[in-house]
């Protein structure tokens, strides 16, 4: 089997990730090609989209949340993601499993406080609740906690909203605007209930084109699953095979995607809180600069927001916004700068302000 550097790996995802060039697209297109955005951060989609899309705007990614074209829901980590409506119906129940765990494993939420309990009892009358209208975590708890008064109502709204396929309504989530997270259910919101028979193969094959060529471990970091030997097994006759040169782990891949050759330039490009490119595989190497760049602060890099240069780690970056109606991107190095690379850096920040902030009058890039 051929081998894979890192670099050989970096600009594959890259260009996977529509992170080469800025392509053509619509918001829903590239949703859907992502297999969804992490959305916890309610507007880094937003961010997201524009370093992947020419001219994208705003407002198409917010009219698809309105109109219910997409939503904001637990997916994949168990955490809130961006999906398309139809994605999120085909996929929820495929991560059901990962849910359970974010219950019944939960230090917090789960584990004895939830031991004993009628959890079907439990859903049954979160469901009813939200069927007379969206619900916040609180009004969750202020229904259950007179039904189960010996329990903690906490624990009772987080199940309610793991373990049932809920999204959290507009308008959260909306450029230009803000709530307070308040919840439906796919039946509710959509007008339909989720896929009675979803298709895991397809989930992986749809993960190989977005993120390979990848291991079996990066698929099961990226869903949250586990147990998908037996699926990359099936699939193994329809699949090409690489190995990490690195690692000498298998990788995964479609046969019908070339790889793009390693010398291939790439533009500097920044990425929002939790970019799924930064979470999606077990073994980051593909993207720091060298394997043994282990003093990196990558959880900084993860909720800060990332900046790469030449596809690979190299700075973070924070927006901060006045009422003054000005507003200061703040740049961290994480890795000795050149001068070309801080120029190619300061141009794609003064495009990131243009975009983030259109009725500023005043910006300021500062380095740290």
């Amino acid at each position: 089997m051929t081998k894979l550097s890192p670099r050989a790996l970096n600009r594959a995802t890259l260009e996977r990730q529509w992170l080469t060039e800025r392509r053509t697209a619509t918001a829903l297109e590239a949703v859907e090609h992502l297999v969804g955005m992490q959305a916890q951060v309610p507007l880094s989609p937003y961010v997201g989209l524009w370093s992947r899309l020419a001219s994208f705007d705003p407002s198409e990614l917010a009219s698809l949340l309105e109109n219910r074209q997409a939503v904001r829901g637990s997916m994949m980590r168990a955490t809130i993601h961006l999906m398309s409506s139809r994605d999120f119906l085909a996929i929820r129940p495929l991560i059901q499993p990962r849910l359970e765990r974010e219950v019944y494993a939960n230090q917090t939420y789960g584990r004895k406080r939830l031991e004993g309990l009628d959890m079907d009892a439990v859903l049954a009358a979160g469901a009813a609740r939200l069927a007379t209208s969206p619900a916040t975590a609180s009004e969750l708890r202020e229904h259950l906690q007179p039904l189960w008064p010996d329990r903690d109502a906490p624990s009772l709204a987080h199940a309610v909203r793991c373990l049932l396929p809920t999204i959290q309504i507009p308008p959260r989530g909306v450029w230009g605007r803000s709530g307070n997270p308040t919840m439906s259910t796919a039946a509710l919101w959509l007008g339909s209930d989720v896929t009675p028979t979803p298709s895991i193969d397809n989930l992986v094959l749809r993960y190989l084109a977005a993120y390979g060529p990848a291991s079996i471990a990066d698929a099961q970091s990226w869903s949250g699953l586990t147990r998908l030997t037996e699926v990359f097994d099936r699939l193994r006759p329809q699949l090409r095979t690489y190995t990490d040169a690195t690692t000498s782990r298998e990788l995964f891949d479609l046969p019908t995607i070339p790889l793009p050759p390693e010398d291939l330039e790439v533009p500097t490009r920044f990425l929002p809180e939790f970019d799924n490119l930064l979470l999606s595989h077990a073994n980051r190497t593909r993207w720091l600069t060298s394997p043994d760049h282990k003093h990196l602060p990558l959880q900084e890099a993860m909720t800060h927001g990332a900046i790469l240069h030449d596809g690979h780690l190299a700075a973070t970056w924070k927006l901060t916004k006045r009422p003054q109606k000005s507003a200061t991107l703040e740049i961290k190095p994480l890795v000795k700068l050149s001068r070309p690379a801080r120029a190619q850096i300061s141009t794609e920040a003064e495009h990131l302000l243009t975009f983030a902030t259109p009725s500023t009058t005043t910006t300021e890039i500062r380095y740290l």
